[in-house]
């Protein structure tokens, strides 16, 4: 895979849309489960899993191993906080408060917009 990408979803489709490519920091929504509707960042990938945090529930210490079938593409890392981005991409230390934080900002953002 190319330096920054983590996973593709959903197989052929995935091979040519750069929209299925799920990368570090990204935010998503757990389609299943008992989380679902929940917003979570991703950071970081093991085979057909991502693993994902919201700073609460899970944490940084404890991320959530979810396959990525069973998420959604909610926004790019580009639309968090880009202290925490930078951060979750370079591998730098992050906290869970900082998550919460960037999730809760975000989430600010998509009401004021009229989505969720």
């Amino acid at each position: 895979m190319e330096d920054g990408m983590l996973a593709r979803v959903h197989g052929d489709a995935a091979d040519q849309d750069p929209r299925w490519v799920i990368n570090t920091a990204d935010v998503v929504i757990s389609l299943n489960g008992r989380d679902a509707g929940k917003r979570f960042v991703v950071i970081g990938a093991e085979d057909e899993y991502v693993l994902l945090v919201d700073g609460k529930g899970r944490k940084i210490d404890k991320p959530k191993r979810k396959k990525i079938k069973h998420i959604k593409l909610e926004a790019r890392a580009g639309d968090l906080n880009s202290r925490l981005t930078e951060n979750l991409k370079s591998g730098r230390k992050t906290t869970n408060n900082e998550i919460r934080r960037a999730l809760a900002e975000f989430a600010a953002g998509v009401r004021e917009e009229g989505g969720m």
